[in-house]
């Protein structure tokens, strides 16, 4: 369909590295953990129990498909397509305008997602908050690295304590999810 998303992108592990494995295997943790909270039928009140087992069943295929993506760089081959789109269709020079809308789009859905998502758990925030937060940091993440503007592209590419700032700003979601859904299995409710 456009061949020319695949002269920048091609399957294969995009965040090959130390702290790229580390993070993709903490998603996994965290998905793993999240599903193991959302069985555990028994330990939640009965008027809450659908809504929070949906909750952990979102929350794992989400940092699941967050794992798949931080090793085959999906969103690399979304921005390969973008380009091939706008110059295909004759906007690539107005881009900026495109990319502040898809950035703003990012923003709203995902602000919205956690507002709907802290309403949907109200009662259950006890429970669930911290993993709602938690949520929010992987949201903010993937909202700045949607942002793809070239400033920001070099401040989260540069390097801080050692590490690279990208995987210190992506390692406090993942982290705050699984020890919610570990706090959760733990939690046993009278």
């Amino acid at each position: 369909m456009f061949p020319c998303a695949f002269s920048s992108w091609s399957p294969g592990l995009g965040s090959n590295y130390f702290m790229g494995w580390i993070i993709a295997a903490l998603y996994l943790l965290a998905a793993v953990t999240s599903a193991i909270a959302a069985r555990r039928d028994g330990q939640l009140p009965a008027q809450t129990r659908s809504r929070e087992q949906a909750f952990w069943w979102v929350s794992a295929a989400l940092l699941i498909f967050l794992a798949a993506n931080k090793q085959l760089d999906l969103q690399s081959l979304l921005t390969s397509v973008a380009r091939c789109v706008a110059l295909d269709q004759g906007w690539y020079e107005d881009r900026k305008v495109v990319q502040r809308w898809f950035v703003l789009g990012v923003l709203t859905g995902g602000i919205a997602a956690i507002l709907a998502l802290g309403l949907f758990l109200r009662d259950t925030v006890a429970r669930t908050g911290l993993a709602l937060l938690g949520l929010g940091f992987v949201s903010l993440f993937v909202m700045i690295r949607a942002a793809s503007i070239h400033q920001v592209d070099t401040l989260i590419g540069g390097q801080m304590l050692g590490l690279r700032v990208n995987s210190l700003l992506e390692l406090p979601g993942p982290l705050i999810v699984l020890m919610a859904a570990t706090r959760a299995i733990r939690h046993r409710i009278p």
